[in-house]
């Protein structure tokens, strides 16, 4: 079993900052270099996949001390529960956008689509509690757990089953804090900005909705949509300082969103079954975003993370 409050550096829940990879748990291999960010750099969370086959094997070699979260993932591969045909065919595989969910929100139908969904999340918690110990922490893969038909279905699982839960990721970015270093960043995508637009809506509505159970949970200041794909060394660096500040000034902690896994075996990408994902997770910037937790470690900047 796994404790959630042991991490790498410090475990204060409110100034903890939190250097954090998605996507845990895909293959073997892949998980073997996010889990090399944290053996040789200061990576210290990761979120899992609960609908990978081979999530026990990864679990097996991730050290106790690691935080964990459940990542819901209604994108890549295929459902654990199986019977929920609004969200994936009759193979299991998932065919529904972060879009059509979106829509789906807001037309008749919504009620059906809220009920699969409940069953599909609560399979996936339960798919990955074996594996934890303590109050849960929740995130999605793309985000999709922002959408509001998703979010309701989510926030009836965790009431229904009386779940406890101390985080779930809220990734709503502040945009001031990019722009006041812009001509710094590199890489920088305009659709990542109608990402942050669309994400920081989301979180509006699910905030106002949900406002006081979200007040019992950790609060964050979240980077890793903006430069979505490109959290390399070079725009993190730049970016720490200001929003270490800006998290002690809300009283929050800081989460810092990478993804390290590159998927690079031929045997594994050829299991991807999302278009989105095969190229973002065989692309070489995965490398530099492992990188950077690499070398946050050996240039000393650990320390202005613990600071």
């Amino acid at each position: 079993m796994r404790d959630l409050e042991g991490t790498r550096p410090g475990n204060a829940r409110g100034g903890l900052t939190e250097l954090h990879a998605d996507d845990y748990g895909l293959f073997p291999a892949q998980s073997r270099r996010i889990f090399n960010c944290w053996e040789h750099g200061v990576l210290n969370a990761v979120s899992v996949m609960p609908n990978s086959p081979h999530l026990k094997d990864c679990m097996a070699f991730l050290p106790p001390n690691v935080r964990v979260a459940i990542h819901l993932n209604l994108m890549e591969g295929r459902s654990v529960r199986g019977d929920v045909p609004l969200l994936s065919d009759e193979t299991g595989r998932f065919h529904v956008s972060f879009g059509g969910l979106l829509l789906a929100s807001y037309l008749p139908g919504r009620a059906r689509c809220r009920s699969q969904l409940k069953k599909e999340i609560s399979a996936q918690i339960h798919a990955v509690l074996p594996y934890l110990s303590g109050p849960l922490r929740i995130d999605g893969h793309a985000h999709y757990h922002m959408i509001p038909v998703v979010f309701d279905a989510l926030m009836d699982v965790i009431e229904e089953e009386g779940l406890a839960v101390e985080y779930i990721r809220i990734p709503r970015e502040h945009i001031s804090l990019y722009l006041r270093h812009q001509r710094e960043l590199s890489g920088v995508r305009p659709i990542n900005l109608i990402k942050v637009l669309v994400l920081n809506c989301l979180a509006h509505r699910n905030l106002s909705k949900y406002k006081t159970f979200a007040q019992t949970l950790e609060q964050r200041v979240f980077l890793g949509v903006f430069l979505s794909g490109n959290m390399s060394y070079h725009n993190v660096s730049i970016l720490l300082e200001d929003a270490k500040a800006l998290a002690q000034a809300r009283g929050a902690g800081l989460e810092i969103l990478a993804h390290p896994g590159g998927v690079r075996e031929g045997e594994d990408i050829a299991q991807l079954t999302h278009p989105d994902d095969i190229s973002f997770l065989t692309s070489g910037l995965r490398e530099e975003e492992a990188e950077m937790f690499l070398k946050l470690r050996s240039e000393k900047e650990h320390e202005r993370l613990d600071s």
